[in-house]
């Protein structure tokens, strides 16, 4: 009889840190697991068939399909809709996130987007590089309207983060009777509504059939001309030839985009045109302390497998 592998660590960098340190972090939280990790394809694909947990991006179906210890798979991004989650159902395999994981950083890097357009220290950076001293007008972010779409983990640590501000804050999640860290809270139904009496949008919602395609032409047309977008949700949620059009015709001031559609954008596509779309590689969930909030979620779910207490950010 094959001995059964506690966590199985699927080999893959993260913002260019080791899977190694990864492993090391789960094994520092449970120092009696047998915790190991899949260097190459081989070694994943024979261990895989041992192991009670994985933790990784995603599985393939044939993979699932020789699971025959699998109980948890412990997914490294917040996202889900890319696993099978169908083939996890159907073996009874119980599929978890990094939800919370991204939080403090990707709150942080959207504050920063904000308060970069708010004072325009876009400008300010394009005077120092030329070495020129020269005056410019800026905003403040007080009294202004911030809209953030998507109220999970990290939506709700932007509105955390937006309160000393002084702003108005609304917040949108499909279930507004739950409330949130916002002045109001509303629907997806009322975005309509709510989106042309913003001055900052914020995406931090996931990809659904709800939300793609969210921000088109009809919605660019009826924002506010001083308004600024933020993406940190994923590329599909915005109409990118929508986009292109608002950009082109100054129907919004700006747009910062950690997500793009396609993605990664290629180096030749329009939006890298405009100076003010400020466009990073998918780097707002970035932080040092990834592997040791992962691995903290980790050691809380390994004990639980098997009794009736839920898991810690369990999606399915």
């Amino acid at each position: 009889m094959t001995d059964v592998l506690d966590v199985l660590v699927l080999n893959r960098q993260i913002h260019g840190m080791a899977p190694t340190d990864y492993r090391d972090a789960i094994r520092e939280r449970l120092p009696d697991a047998d915790v190991r990790l899949a260097a190459t394809p081989d070694e994943r694909s024979r261990l895989v068939e041992r192991a009670r947990v994985v933790t990784g991006k995603d599985l393939t179906r044939d993979e699932l399909d020789r699971a025959a210890e699998l109980e948890l798979f412990a997914c490294t991004f917040a996202g889900t809709d890319h696993l099978p989650l169908d083939a996890f159902a159907a073996h009874d395999v119980a599929v978890t996130n990094a939800s919370g994981v991204h939080g403090p950083g990707a709150a942080e890097q959207v504050l920063g987007y904000i308060l970069s357009f708010a004072r325009r220290l876009g400008q300010g950076w394009h005077n120092s590089e030329r070495g020129v001293w020269q005056h410019y007008q800026a905003d403040e972010l007080q009294d202004s309207t911030v809209t953030v779409v998507g109220m999970g983990a990290i939506g709700t640590a932007i509105l955390d983060r937006l309160a000393p501000f002084g702003v108005d804050t609304v917040g949108v999640r499909h279930s507004p009777e739950k409330g949130g860290p916002a002045d109001e809270v509303v629907g997806y139904d009322e975005v309509d509504a709510v989106l042309p009496r913003s001055d900052y949008i914020v995406l931090a919602c996931p990809l659904t059939e709800t939300t793609r395609g969210l921000l088109d032409d009809d919605t660019f047309d009826h924002l506010r001309p001083n308004a600024f977008l933020v993406n940190i949700a994923r590329g599909p949620v915005v109409e990118t030839d929508a986009l292109l059009r608002a950009l082109r015709k100054e129907r919004i001031a700006g747009a910062a985009l950690d997500v793009t559609d396609p993605e990664p954008l290629p180096h030749d596509h329009e939006l890298w045109d405009f100076e003010n779309c400020l466009i990073t590689p998918h780097n707002a969930g970035h932080t040092p302390r990834y592997w040791d909030r992962l691995a903290k979620i980790i050691a809380t779910n390994v004990p639980r497998l098997g009794s009736e207490t839920a898991l810690e950010n369990r999606v399915q």
